[in-house]
């Protein structure tokens, strides 16, 4: 009860204390997400970790991605974030529910972390027309079904057709995306995808690396079909969540500042970040998994 009582009495005194808007990636994708929440919410702060360590996430087991992404969320709110952004498919599909229902309870419920799928699928309904949607994501978000859930939920009437894209993440941060040879494996992907319906006239994106390819994605998809980023889409949804929460949004704190943090070679993440955001980017390495400040409500 000592513990319990002591916990409370963290999180009541902690209401106050504002923090930067943490978002999380496997690796470099999720910087598209976070130039978008900059162009749009350019007055927040903003912590971005980079599991590149591990990454990628996309055939890792629902259990390695859970406790990977916990990890880096725990990480996050120990450097100060209340919000905490999953700006990667895989981590919305196979850990967002888990973190959502069963740990934040326990660590400070008064934290949130949000994922980017619904947000994607709630858009759905202004961009299909033939209720036919395609989806392109990493090995791991199509077998999670995700999509096809969260679709299910908000438009019934729609058919979602789900293709893994082993190949193109690997194009994009092995500096290979403006190559030629990426032409074959996308012009591939999106074959194999529209001859599984011809219907299709929206396609998702779902992967976060998947725009800086979206030249030539575009050159090998018909131009009757949609192409839906998910940038321009999250950063217009948080806009929406902090308006809806100012509970949450006054514990944002405000000075325009990003950070960048990375599991892996610092100097190779600020390259690519750098490369990603269209500007100067420094960052900074800390170990996977490692915890070095004590969670604000400890499990009891």
């Amino acid at each position: 009860m000592e513990k319990l009582y002591f916990c409370t009495m963290l999180m009541e005194s902690d209401k106050h204390i504002t923090g930067p808007i943490g978002v999380f990636d496997s690796g470099y994708g999720g910087l598209t997400i976070l130039r978008d929440m900059r162009l749009l919410l350019p007055q927040y702060d903003y912590l971005y970790l980079g599991d590149n360590a591990r990454a990628p996430y996309g055939n890792r087991s629902f259990e390695l991605v859970y406790r990977f992404t916990l990890e880096s969320v725990e990480a996050l709110f120990d450097r100060g974030c209340r919000l905490v952004i999953l700006a990667c498919n895989t981590a919305s599909a196979k850990a967002l529910r888990s973190i959502q229902q069963r740990d934040l309870p326990m660590i400070d419920p008064t934290r949130r972390v949000l994922g980017i799928i619904r947000p994607t699928v709630e858009k759905l309904g202004e961009l299909s027309h033939s209720h036919h949607v395609g989806i392109m994501g990493t090995r791991g978000t199509i077998s999670s079904r995700s999509y096809e859930i969260e679709t299910a939920k908000l438009h019934p009437s729609f058919t979602v057709t789900g293709h893994a894209c082993p190949m193109w993440v690997p194009l994009v941060e092995n500096g290979e995306a403006y190559s030629d040879g990426a032409d074959y494996f996308i012009k591939k992907e999106i074959d194999a995808l529209i001859s599984g319906d011809p219907e299709i006239d929206a396609l998702i994106l779902a992967c976060t690396h998947y725009p800086l390819l979206l030249d030539k994605i575009k050159r090998y998809t018909p131009p009757h079909i949609s192409i839906v980023t998910q940038g321009e889409i999250i950063a217009h949804s948080l806009e929406d969540y902090l308006h809806r929460h100012p509970e949450i949004d006054s514990r944002c704190s405000r000075s325009g500042r990003v950070e960048y943090l990375t599991t892996e070679s610092a100097g190779r993440f600020s390259d690519m970040a750098s490369l990603f955001m269209g500007e100067p980017a420094q960052a900074s390495h800390i170990e996977p998994g490692k915890k070095t400040h004590t969670t604000l409500c400890p499990t009891i």
